[in-house]
């Protein structure tokens, strides 16, 4: 069998896996093959962390919006509805904080809403 010389591509992987590992408990952040593991367990949570937060971000919206909506005696369902209706494109983003820092703009869409449902 052929002798393989890898140069320095098994060492620095194994640094660059290791260096991902700092400040873990233990041997995760001294040993090679703990820390690998750890590391892609920990590279697993984060890409669906990233994911997670945003569904988490859009129920806080609706959930923001829904309470402006009920001040001002209309249901969130309505509400959008008639948004859509209205044809005024606002993402939830800007919906909810509309709803939670300005009440007198919100109430306004609110009212135009309404309007496009009747």
């Amino acid at each position: 069998m052929p002798r393989v010389k890898r140069s320095t591509n098994r060492r620095d992987a194994r640094r660059k896996t290791l260096k991902l590992a700092q400040g873990y408990f233990l041997t995760k952040s001294k040993l090679y093959r703990a820390a690998q593991e750890a590391v892609e367990k920990a590279l697993r949570y984060a890409y669906i962390g990233r994911r997670r937060k945003k569904r988490e971000y859009r129920a806080l919206f609706i959930l923001r919006i829904n309470a402006g909506c009920r001040s001002n005696g209309i249901s969130y369902s309505k509400f959008i509805g008639g948004l859509k209706k209205a044809q005024i494109e606002l993402n939830r983003k800007m919906l909810a904080d509309l709803a939670a820092n300005e009440p007198a703009a919100f109430a306004s869409l609110v009212g135009k809403a309404k309007a496009a449902l009747a």
